[in-house]
């Protein structure tokens, strides 16, 4: 990928650069990682992070193509709310159509990291491949 092709990348998210601006989210990292646009940042919250996805999927509901996003809501936020470090975990809904690689590559970007989430819910899963729409899994 070309110079101008991570320019139309940063261009196509540029709604979503600058509403990430605008709510205190601090970008870390925004260059080309094999072939998409990486981005990596710190939301100051976990609703503000979500507003991300939001504004991502906005632009592009297939975003996987093009965008790899790490953005994170550090835990003493959740915990400045009253949220036990528990509650600081993210949570998913497996979803239609959904595999642990898949939901590895929402979640970190890299849909090797799967066992990680296999790891942390091996109380509901015997086997990473065996998941199904309505488990609501931990991410670690």
């Amino acid at each position: 990928m070309t110079t101008d092709q991570l320019g139309q990348l940063k261009l196509k998210y540029q709604s979503v650069l600058n509403f990430m601006q605008a709510q205190n989210v601090q970008l870390s990292n925004i260059n080309l990682q094999d072939n998409k646009l990486f981005i990596r940042a710190t939301a100051p919250s976990q609703s503000v992070k979500d507003e991300v996805w939001n504004q991502i999927k906005l632009v592009d509901a297939n975003y996987s193509s093009d965008l790899i996003a790490d953005i994170q809501a550090p835990a003493a936020a959740a915990a400045a709310a009253g949220a036990t470090p528990v509650d600081a975990t993210r949570k998913y809904t497996v979803q239609a159509g959904d595999s642990l690689s898949k939901i590895s590559q929402h979640f970190y970007g890299n849909a090797s990291q799967y066992m990680k989430i296999f790891e942390a819910n091996k109380d509901q899963l015997s086997d990473p491949d065996k998941i199904k729409p309505g488990m609501n899994l931990i991410i670690p």
